[in-house]
């Protein structure tokens, strides 16, 4: 039998999970890239979240115009010059953020809870549950995303709302697909037959044993998916079934400045240069997160 001197403490073993942590990120940093992804984006969520309390000329953004103003070029007075209605396209941008960044990830959000849910309990229980499931998710990505988008969100009428809830229909498919396909593999492990040995429900089974078990894929999905969501919102507002006006949107402020195009070109410039940022920040930090999630590509 093992004794220890009276007054000995034993050293407690590191934590796996805050090792694994560490490793996770000790890979993360060493793409620059990656880190510099990861900073654009959270600026950008911050300034979409602050914007309507930092804007140079809030009435403007309400729709308020200065003719006196229009066209003006970037200047120290408009750093992203003027528009047509002398509206400060700094201001505009600015607070178009807040839609365009916070819609995309709203998509985002609302498509993995549904696809999630779809995929799970097509892929836990199979048989004509998932055959019923599938079929379904499989007409509606044999639809193109963009043109199914258009049609429920011209259908639904403008609005946020109505917008994000047309974009969220045509990608909840693909999450249901990855999701059905972690499940099929992650449900007769020995983890999960232990649990279902010892009485553990289907929702039990799912939510703390398989579930929490899947979520590196759908974490990298997610993030290269945000910044294509927030492109598909830009194409919404550039067709004209985005927003309601005067609520600025870049991709509804892009369309706005094509009439004036090569000659006034600051105005689309800036919201063009804002969209290609905001696309570029979410691509960079999603294949950071792909080579620290992805188990095939740790060493």
């Amino acid at each position: 039998m093992t004794t220890h001197a009276p007054g000995a403490v034993a050293a407690p073993p590191q934590s796996a999970r805050m090792e694994n942590w560490s490793r996770a990120f000790y890979r993360f940093r060493q793409s620059w890239l990656s880190v510099i992804g990861l900073a654009l984006v959270i600026i950008l969520i911050v300034l979409a979240i602050i914007a309507p309390y930092i804007v140079p000329h809030p009435d403007q953004v309400r729709g308020a115009t200065d003719t006196a103003m229009r066209f003006r070029p970037p200047s120290a007075e408009a750093w992203f010059g003027t528009n047509a209605l002398g509206q400060d396209m700094f201001s505009l941008v600015l607070v178009g953020s807040r839609v365009s960044l916070l819609s995309g990830l709203a998509v985002v959000a609302i498509a993995i809870v549904v696809g999630s849910v779809i995929g799970a309990v097509a892929g836990y229980f199979g048989g004509w549950i998932d055959e019923i499931l599938m079929r379904f998710t499989d007409l509606l990505l044999t639809i193109p995303s963009l043109i199914l988008a258009m049609a429920v969100a011209a259908a639904l009428g403008t609005g946020v709302g109505h917008m994000i809830a047309a974009i969220a229909i045509t990608w909840w498919p693909v999450y249901a697909r990855l999701v059905r396909g972690e499940v099929i593999s992650k449900k007769e492990e020995q983890f999960v037959v232990a649990a279902r040995a010892l009485g553990a429900g289907w929702v039990r089974l799912l939510c703390r044993h398989i579930l929490p078990n899947i979520v590196s894929p759908v974490v990298v999905k997610a993030s290269l998916d945000v910044g294509f969501a927030i492109l598909t919102v830009a194409s919404l507002g550039f067709v004209g079934i985005g927003v309601k006006p005067p609520t600025p949107e870049w991709g509804t402020l892009l369309s706005n400045a094509r009439s004036y195009m090569p000659q006034y070109w600051w105005t689309a410039v800036a919201p063009g240069t804002a969209i290609f940022i905001a696309v570029l920040a979410f691509n960079l930090l999603g294949d950071g997160l792909r080579d620290v999630l992805d188990p095939k590509a740790r060493r």
